[in-house]
């Protein structure tokens, strides 16, 4: 479909440019999964069984002289290499109970960001037993539960197992970049745009709008506009004021509050719809499914922007390919709970440990909701992406690995509190911000 984008000096028009789209989200999509009141156990055995089968592959390049043992198999003083699922005791880990004694409590508790502490310890299990590990190797603060490592040690007296050294999964291999990409093509990646908030500022959303569509600025600014190929919003595009879920049956006022938000999202995708392809993913804020892998938005919400073939309702998490260009993607729920239980410099470290770890959510189900698959683990990281992004984070951060592959990792800022959106051209991978903050006089 050819997008004409409007241009009033000399009556020209310009073309806008095109790419070769391809979902992949198959994967996250539930389809006829039917839920028979499974536990847990089975996603983190087919986790293991995924991930061993790989770690096994690895270890003849690792330290092909040792042993590979199982819990139960360990002996003292002996040196092998164990694998399995990590878990991590933590001291501040917080409790059904304790959200119980809150709400009997008159003085509500302190409400922590973070729950690591200098006393936590991780261990090691497979289908054998378990095991406590010790050592300075593996840092607890650095690990989550559901992860699983290859560890090198031996068996000590006390019974727990001391690590010599540790192998993670690394990043796994990519498709193919094309050799060649001429021209400049771009993507642009929004997120947390938290329309009906308070304090949200409806022009800064328009402005956006307006320059992607090429409705703003000269002709060099609309000649850029006219390359933007794809539009991702990654999650948190509605907020609902909260009074309002409470468990009540609402008046027809209320009802109408509900759904002012998402009229008013409408009517701005349906703006961008017009004129370029726009993916839009749940996030938690998102009237949709609270676990992971979180899909579709309905498309009867969007009335407007649905009418248009270039509006596509997408899962969160989302991967799907431009020009042979794979892009994998979160609305930041799985960093964000990384960020809760484990400790690192920035979001962008977060990231990046989760491709190593081959894993996009390691704390799902421990700490992160997610639907109990029975024989697959949708958060394995089979095919190394070329941009992998993540939305409603504190601030813009990106960084590029280079280890004889290219991976852009990308955090987007949330709109509402900064006003910034990031543009990514795929024929180098090269990104930067856009800057929207306005500010509202009263």
């Amino acid at each position: 479909m050819v997008v004409a984008m409007e241009v009033d000096s000399e009556s020209n028009l310009l073309q806008r440019k095109q790419s070769l789209y391809h979902s992949l989200d198959e994967s996250f999509e539930m389809g006829k999964e039917v839920y028979r009141g499974q536990q847990y156990s089975q996603i983190y055995y087919a986790r293991l069984h995924l991930m061993r089968t790989l770690l096994y592959s690895l270890l003849p390049n690792w330290k092909p002289q040792l042993p590979v043992c199982t819990v139960l198999g360990l002996e003292e003083g002996k040196e092998c290499i164990i694998v399995g699922t990590l878990y991590k005791h933590m001291k501040l880990k917080p409790s059904v109970l304790d959200e119980y004694s809150k709400e009997r409590s008159a003085a509500p508790l302190v409400q922590r960001h973070n729950f690591t502490h200098p006393d936590d310890n991780l261990v090691l299990e497979d289908e054998s037993g378990r095991v406590k590990l010790s050592g300075s190797v593996l840092l607890p603060s650095t690990y989550v539960t559901g992860m699983i490592a290859a560890l090198h040690g031996k068996e000590t007296s006390a019974g727990d197992f001391l690590v010599e050294d540790v192998l993670e999964a690394g990043l796994p291999q990519q498709i193919e970049r094309p050799i060649v990409l001429g021209e400049d093509k771009y993507v642009v990646f929004i997120s947390g745009l938290s329309v009906g908030r308070s304090t949200s500022n409806p022009l800064q959303f328009q402005l956006f709008v307006d320059h992607i569509t090429g409705h703003l600025g000269d002709v060099k600014e609309q000649n850029i506009a006219a390359q933007i190929v794809q539009v991702v919003i990654a999650g948190n595009s509605v907020e609902v004021p909260h009074g309002l879920l409470n468990g009540q049956n609402l008046g027809s006022k209320d009802q109408s509050r509900l759904f002012e938000p998402i009229k008013e999202l409408d009517i701005l995708l349906t703006q961008i719809a017009a004129s370029i392809p726009l993916d839009i993913m749940p996030g938690s804020s998102d009237p949709a499914n609270f676990a992971l892998p979180q899909q579709p938005l309905h498309r009867c919400l969007f009335p407007g922007s649905s009418a248009y073939n270039t509006f596509r309702s997408c899962t969160n998490p989302h991967c799907f390919e431009l020009d042979n260009i794979r892009f994998l993607g979160t609305s930041g729920q799985n960093i964000d709970d990384l960020g809760k239980y484990s400790e690192a410099n920035s979001s962008i470290e977060f990231m990046e440990r989760t491709l190593r770890w081959r894993h996009l959510a390691p704390t799902a189900p421990n700490t992160l909701g997610c639907y109990p698959f029975t024989d697959k683990d949708p958060f394995y990281v089979e095919t190394c992406p070329h941009v992998y992004f993540v939305g409603n984070q504190d601030k813009f951060e990106t960084r590029l690995i280079k280890e004889g592959q290219m991976v852009r990792l990308i955090c987007i800022p949330r709109f509402a509190d900064t006003g910034v959106a990031v543009v990514l051209n795929i024929r180098n991978l090269e990104c930067h911000t856009l800057s929207f903050a306005t500010q509202i006089h009263s």
